[in-house]
């Protein structure tokens, strides 16, 4: 039924993500790096693509560069399909010289856009989750339960509801109470440990959501979770669409049921990470029938030279030389030199790790050159007086913390270092010590 409904995405990207800094510093939330060759913003992208949703607007703010580029390159559409397209959109000011003022506010400032395309269902998705979702038995749900506007819920625990719009429904799943971030919260029926909360992905008739922003803007309202949803309670039907129906092609029967992430911490975001390793992960990147789309380069394989591996992913144009990886996620283009050892860490494009090196719980934003014998995540009190160091100890160095050496080895990534875009390829993933391919 879903096929001849006519969808219209608009994916929210203008995130500061002030609580992923130094990480954001430099680039917006959805662009942060994920994995050994993703960005944030491949996910929903992906759900997008693979669910057959081709029309789709990234609304974008702060900090946008890095990501208005990462689309350029990675989700361009053929142009001869005319509703088949990825546009960035940045803030038009049509009203008036204000930026986004909030999610409602982001899309008002666009309405145009989907007053032309005309759709008959908006979806309007963060930007700044991991997961998969099969967007189009949404629509099915959204549909078939005549729901004016449907959110997808999952359940959370109760100490996390002052994060998340929280939920309550009754028997039908309709939606009775919606409580944008509370400081308390209800457990949800039959938990005593978890409440409903939304997901941040919300499905529009597309008449009501117009009606609504126009309303919400001659009231000074800006905000969907804030202020929309719980008003819209009182005239229209609105029903929770449980994600943990969502099935998805391909997923093995390791892997976590339902798995979402929101990634907007430091902490959030390394643990992540780690879902995705090991023959068993929570949270498997290689499925070839709901893919995560990254961005096509040209890079040469991966190379181990000798070393101990265990449990690592070794991004395309990465060099192990005689080091020691435990846990370890390289992105692209990075070198590891002899002797140096990584355990529980992300090391980003064009790095480089020196000879005998080590770090331990570290994020290390790219472009750095972490010197030889340097020691990272051992001792936090001097940590915290170079770098951002987490309440649970997971230190972040920020990008180009570390200058660019020249001299020995330094030919050896120079070329790589002049790489822009990540791989559609392989990475390399090692389990145990040995080395297997991961796509």
């Amino acid at each position: 039924m879903s096929r001849t409904t006519k969808v219209l995405a608009i994916v929210m990207a203008g995130g500061e993500g002030s609580r992923l800094h130094p990480l954001t510093a430099e680039r917006c939330k959805p662009a942060v790096p994920f994995n050994g060759k993703h960005r944030i913003v491949d996910f929903v992208l992906s759900n997008m693509v693979n669910s057959e949703i081709y029309s789709i607007y990234l609304l974008v703010q702060y900090k946008s560069q890095s990501l208005i580029e990462h689309v350029r390159q990675t989700w361009t559409m053929a142009r001869f399909l005319p509703q088949h397209f990825v546009t960035v959109v940045p803030p038009q000011m049509r009203n008036g010289p204000e930026w986004f003022q909030g999610t409602a506010d982001s899309v008002y400032q666009n309405i145009h856009l989907i007053e032309n395309f005309q759709p008959d269902v908006v979806a309007v998705f963060g930007a700044d989750h991991i997961y998969r979702m099969d967007v189009r038995q949404m629509v099915d749900f959204h549909v078939d339960s005549k729901a004016h506007v449907s959110v997808a819920t999952l359940p959370v625990p109760l100490a996390q509801s002052s994060q998340f719009g929280i939920v309550e429904t009754d028997a039908k799943h309709r939606i009775t109470q919606f409580v944008e971030k509370p400081p308390t919260a209800q457990p949800m029926p039959g938990s005593t440990t978890h409440t409903l909360a939304s997901m941040g992905n919300y499905l529009f008739n597309a008449d009501v959501l117009l009606d609504a922003l126009y309303q919400a803007h001659a009231t000074g309202h800006s905000d969907f979770g804030r202020d929309i949803l719980p008003t819209m309670l009182k005239s229209h039907r609105l029903m929770a669409y449980d994600f943990h129906t969502n099935a998805i092609p391909g997923i093995a029967p390791y892997e976590e049921p339902g798995y979402w992430r929101d990634v907007g911490t430091i902490d959030a975001y390394f643990e992540a990470h780690f879902d995705t390793l090991g023959a068993t992960p929570r949270f498997r990147m290689t499925n070839r029938q709901w893919p995560i789309y990254a961005s096509p380069d040209q890079a040469e394989s991966a190379q181990i030279e000798n070393g101990m591996l265990h449990r690592s992913v070794v991004g395309s144009g990465s060099i192990v030389d005689g080091a020691s990886l435990d846990h370890a996620m390289l992105r692209r283009s990075v070198l590891v030199e002899r002797g140096a050892q990584l355990e529980h860490c992300i090391v980003m494009e064009r790095s480089r790790v020196g000879a005998g090196a080590q770090v331990r719980r570290a994020i290390i934003d790219q472009d750095n050159d972490i010197p030889p014998h340097e020691r990272i995540g051992f001792d936090l009190s001097a940590d915290r007086q170079r770098f951002h160091v987490t309440p649970s100890g997971i230190v972040v160095v920020p990008r180009n913390f570390f200058p660019v050496r020249t001299g020995v080895g330094a030919s050896r990534i120079g070329a790589g270092r002049q790489r822009q875009a990540e791989p559609a390829g392989f990475s390399a993933l090692a389990m145990d010590g040995e080395l297997w391919a991961a796509a």
